[in-house]
């Protein structure tokens, strides 16, 4: 199954709550390809030996640690989840693979409007580099996620507004580079 993902309400209700528009309005795979989100679904069962997710790593050389988001397991829990929450890019690609439990990744599309992308059990998820997002858990607060990353783990966030940063700039020129050209959606 396909990750599900729908574009957002304006709603300052509970962040954990799914927030869809009224009337719904999902979104597919090829609309979060053309954003440059790419996506796998895997079995996190085996991830310790999942062949292909060995070759996804292999491929784009990252290396990984494990990071258990919960009231319980998390330091400064509530502080971290509204420093998630908060909007902001990265530098460099944002990639999570989820291992157990689940939660939202809201990113911005072409015209600024909120996607909501929700992560379960075997979704690996790339945001690109200079995408406006952010994340949270949903009501059943608690994910575990392996974070993938590229050499030592640089996860340093930068809110908005943005628009002057190197990775913005060039995540906005690859949509003028492609000509609305998707990139293919896994």
């Amino acid at each position: 199954m396909a990750i599900e993902a729908w574009f957002m309400n304006d709603s300052n209700e509970d962040q954990r709550l799914p927030h869809h528009s009224n009337p719904k309005e999902f979104v597919s795979m090829n609309q979060l390809a053309e954003l440059g989100v790419l996506y796998w679904k895997l079995n996190p069962e085996i991830y310790e030996n999942d062949e292909e997710l060995k070759k996804i790593r292999d491929d784009r050389g990252y290396n990984y640690d494990l990071l258990d988001i919960s009231p319980e397991k998390l330091a400064n829990y509530e502080g971290k989840l509204k420093d998630f929450y908060t909007e902001h890019i990265h530098a460099d690609e944002e990639i999570r693979y989820c291992l157990d439990g689940s939660g939202y990744f809201d990113v911005r599309d072409k015209n600024d409007r909120w996607i909501r992308i929700w992560i379960k059990p075997g979704d690996l998820i790339i945001l690109p580099a200079g995408i406006y997002h952010r994340f949270t858990l949903d009501t059943n607060n608690y994910t575990k996620l392996m974070r993938l990353f590229k050499g030592e783990p640089v996860w340093t966030p930068f809110n908005r507004p943005q628009e002057q940063h190197p990775a913005r700039k060039e995540y906005l020129k690859s949509f003028t580079e492609k000509a609305g050209v998707a990139l293919k959606a896994h």
